[in-house]
């Protein structure tokens, strides 16, 4: 979700605004997703490296992570969709930590979408951490070597009881994926649009998965291969 800051650059407005408006832009996402009829619909909010940002916007990020998770875990349990966080969230202020766990806790029982939150959360990470529990079984002898797999990397990602992405989408006109999901989206479709993050509607959804429809998904099979199954 790239150009919160930029949007409200170009309005003369702080960077916080933007990052304002991209919440509410979040919030429309999984109602359109949701009506769609997505599952799994994952939101990059802050990645590893944002830490890096100048002090007074991450301050401002983490307040308003505690309201937005405040005001929208009720509304998601309502809405029968689950909450999940991505990432390492041991680096986040304790108030936030919780609540995060808080919102994740309320909506354990939902079944019909789930929103997974991607926050201090970088790819690199997320396939350290897998290989560290592998590693770990091998020194406790319940592992062999030759017995670690790209399956059970997989099983072992933040991510791993989640299917690999159909598409990603990333606004802000920046064209690589940054550190996000770096194992899993080796067979995505990948749209990119100059769009600022706080620029995206139902319409501009739309458009994304549109493109998404008219991609053919092989998954290393020929197009003629794909016609014989189906």
């Amino acid at each position: 979700m790239d150009g919160n800051g930029r949007w409200a650059k170009d309005k003369h407005m702080p960077r916080s605004a933007g990052h304002k408006k991209g919440v509410d832009v979040a919030r429309n996402a999984i109602e359109y997703f949701a009506r769609a009829g997505v599952r799994y619909l994952t939101l990059f909010a802050f990645s590893s490296e944002n830490w890096n940002r100048p002090e007074q916007e991450v301050s401002a990020l983490m307040d308003l992570f505690l309201s937005a998770l405040g005001k929208e875990a009720g509304q998601l349990a309502e809405n029968n969709i689950r909450l999940r966080i991505l990432g390492d969230q041991s680096r986040f202020p304790e108030k936030v930590a919780k609540a995060m766990q808080a919102a994740e806790e309320s909506t354990r029982h939902c079944d019909q979408m789930q929103v997974l939150i991607a926050a201090n959360y970088g790819g690199h990470w997320d396939i350290t951490q897998s290989v560290r529990q592998l590693a770990e079984q091998v020194k406790q002898g319940t592992l062999q070597p030759a017995d670690i797999s790209s399956t059970l990397i997989e099983e072992g990602l933040s991510t791993g009881e989640v299917p690999a992405p159909d598409l990603m989408i990333r606004t802000g006109g920046e064209y690589r994926i940054s550190n996000f999901l770096v194992w899993q989206l080796a067979y995505t479709e990948l749209y990119f649009t100059d769009l600022y993050w706080p620029q995206m509607d139902a319409e501009q959804f739309g458009v994304a998965l549109e493109y998404y429809q008219d991609r053919e998904r092989r998954f290393g099979k020929t197009s003629e291969q794909l016609q014989e199954l189906g």
